[in-house]
Parts: C-alpha cells; sequence; structure tokens
C-alpha cells in the first residue's frame, strides 16, 4: 500500500466553532478520494489545510511519508471552484502563462491533447463554454506536473454531456499514476469517480471506506418507497425505516416479505418504489439530507 497522503488528528476551531476536529486518514497513490459533506461539514477547511492555505491549530499532515512542507504544497496541482484568469488572453496564452511560473513545466501539447483543447487554442478564454473552461482550468492545474491533484467540485453548472466528458479526464489522469482528491455535490459523480470516499459532518468523519463497502455497511437487499401517511408499519427482523421529505424508506433484505407484511397491516402500496441503495440515499441515512440542500 503506497500511502501519498496521510493526516493525523487534525483541527481547526473558529472560536468556539469546531470547523475540523480531530480527523485522521490516509489516501493511496492512483487512486480517486472523494471528500464530501453538507455545507459547513468542515470539508472546505479540511481541503485548504491539506493544499497549505490555511494553518491547522493542531494534528499532523504527511506527503509521502514526510510532514508536509511549503515544497510539497507547491508540488500539488488545484482546481479551484473559481479562479480568476488575465483578461484579454487566448487559451494558448494562458497556458504558456501559467507554464512560465515553474522552473520545469509540463509539455503544453501534452496538456492541450489530453484536455481536449487543441481546437480551442486561440479563442479568447472568456468566450469559453462552461465545459471549455473547466478543461482549460484542469489543464493548468497539470502545468506543474502534480502527482497529487485537487478537484473542488470541478462539475457544477456543467450540462450532464460536458460534466461526462469531464469524468473521461479525470479517469485517464488516474491511469497516469496520479492521485485525485474530489469534493462534490453529485452523488453520481463520487458513485463513477470514487475509489474511496469520506463523508464529514459537524467537522467529524462519520463514515469513511469504499463505496462498496458502505453501501453494504449500512443496506442490504433493497429500498422500498412509499408516501409517508403518518402509520408505524411492524417490519420483518433486519428491515429498518427513516423518514424524510414525506416518505417513508424501509431498507429491507427481504423485500417480498416487507410488502406482505405491509399489506397485512393495511397499508396503501400507492406510489411504491423499490430500487437499490445508492451514495445518495447513504448520505441521506448518515446526516438527514441529501447532500445537494
Amino acid at each position: 500500500m503506497d500511502i501519498v497522503l496521510q493526516v493525523r488528528e487534525l483541527k481547526k476551531y473558529y472560536g468556539e466553532v469546531k470547523a475540523v476536529d480531530g480527523i485522521s486518514f490516509a489516501v493511496q497513490r492512483g487512486r480517486c478520494f472523494g471528500l464530501l459533506g453538507p455545507n459547513g461539514a468542515g470539508k472546505t477547511t479540511t481541503i485548504e489545510m491539506l493544499e497549505g492555505l490555511v494553518e491547522a491549530d493542531s494534528g499532523d499532515i504527511f506527503y509521502h511519508g514526510k510532514k508536509a512542507s511549503k515544497t510539497d504544497f507547491r508540488q500539488l496541482g488545484v482546481q479551484f471552484q473559481q479562479t480568476a484568469l488575465q483578461d484579454f488572453l487566448t487559451v494558448k496564452e494562458t497556458l504558456e502563462l501559467f507554464a512560465a511560473f515553474y522552473p520545469e513545466p509540463a509539455d503544453l501539447q501534452d496538456l492541450m491533447s489530453l484536455c481536449d483543447l487543441t481546437e480551442l487554442l486561440d479563442r479568447d478564454h472568456r468566450k469559453l463554454s462552461g465545459g471549455q473552461r473547466q478543461r482549460l482550468l484542469l489543464a493548468l492545474a497539470l502545468v506543474n506536473k502534480p502527482q497529487i491533484i485537487f478537484l473542488d467540485e470541478p462539475t457544477t453548472g456543467l450540462d450532464p454531456h460536458a460534466r461526462r466528458n469531464f469524468w473521461q479526464l479525470i479517469e485517464q489522469i488516474k491511469q497516469q499514476g496520479r492521485t485525485v482528491i474530489l469534493t462534490t455535490h453529485y452523488m453520481d459523480e463520487a458513485e463513477q469517480l470514487c475509489d474511496d470516499i469520506l463523508i464529514m459532518d459537524k467537522g467529524r468523519i462519520i463514515a469513511l471506506d469504499t463505496p462498496e463497502a458502505l453501501l453494504n455497511q449500512h443496506f442490504s437487499g433493497a429500498l422500498i418507497r412509499l408516501p409517508d401517511r403518518g402509520q408505524q408499519p411492524q417490519l420483518p427482523a433486519h428491515a429498518s425505516i427513516s423518514r424524510s421529505g414525506g416518505y417513508l424508506q424501509i431498507s429491507s433484505p427481504d423485500v417480498e416479505q416487507t410488502l406482505t407484511m405491509l399489506l397485512a397491516q393495511g397499508i396503501s402500496l400507492e406510489g411504491l418504489f423499490i430500487k437499490s441503495a445508492n451514495l445518495d440515499d447513504l448520505f441521506l441515512k448518515l446526516t438527514g439530507h441529501s447532500l445537494a440542500t
């Protein structure tokens, strides 16, 4: 197991607010590590400490087995949610400007090809579409040849086609042996891209594992969803129930037995919906609300 990033008992308080309250985790080389949490969970503060933008109150950050230094932070690749670029420059000129900041930048032709920018080189970056701009920002994050890349909600606001194109870029980066640390508000994105997921809430880690392991740990069988009519149904052993958004959600290892029991209790199955659990269901179960809220 090749650990490229390790965090031990990291804390950051703002007055009485425990933004990050003693978290520990490790990230393996060549994997996509998803950092998820509702607004105010502490994930942004965590990312800022990992990037060297905010100093921790206590705890340690290690890159490649050594305590993090300014040199490590300079070697990271970071794609922020919002990045201000110099006006009146073309895509090519913007890439050349950023490359000039580093003594040994990446080959710009390779970056242009990887991020599908070749046909956009002479276009003013202000005239790019949302997906095109995100591909440019990704290329800029890769210009210093980083082995660890932070992507902060990189597909927010993109249409489905642009999002999936961006997903393909991330997969290509992983295939190069690089490590991606991703924050996202899209559960389908996390499920598609992330090899490991960390879910934060109120400054602490509430779940950490592979998506498959987390789903197997918290769900079995299938999910049954019904309109909540205020009833308290009796359920088979090992089934569980929760309420949210006007619906009853039952996790049951035996769907047929559960439906039979509901009917025997006179509970209407009108509006019934059955599906397998996904990360959105997991997030709802752990935090009490969906990630997008």
